[in-house]
């Protein structure tokens, strides 16, 4: 079953790795027939604390991390609707790590870094 992503505006990033955003839904309703704007809140892991009141994000299904969160931060959205991965950010510090002439071990660790926040194997 494939996992559910949502999108959504952060509204309260006060816990440490933790997240609070809210995806806000429409639909017709079946009586007036009008546009009817619900919203609820999720609660969301971001590993690095990144992501601020006011933020774009897009978040996606996961096991449960704590009581409330089930969810994680896949990245950020820019204006266009475009999305901003949270570990294309880490390998792009990397490489700028790497072109200032960082040794390996520094390298080695932003990498490290990265593969941890995108949640997957490098």
């Amino acid at each position: 079953m494939p996992k559910r992503t949502l999108e959504g505006n952060v509204i309260r990033d006060k816990g440490d790795k933790t997240i609070v955003v809210q995806v806000e839904r429409r639909f017709s309703h079946p009586l007036l027939k009008k546009t009817v704007r619900r919203s609820k809140h999720y609660h969301a892991h971001d590993e690095t604390n990144r992501y601020h009141i006011g933020d774009r994000v897009r978040i996606e299904e996961c096991r449960p991390i704590s009581k409330l969160k089930s969810w994680r931060v896949i990245g950020a959205l820019t204006p266009a609707g475009e999305l901003i991965r949270a570990d294309a950010e880490a390998q792009a510090a990397a490489a700028a790590a790497s072109a200032a002439g960082a040794d390996n071990a520094e390298i080695a660790k932003v990498a490290e870094a990265a593969a941890e926040a995108g949640g997957g194997t490098a």
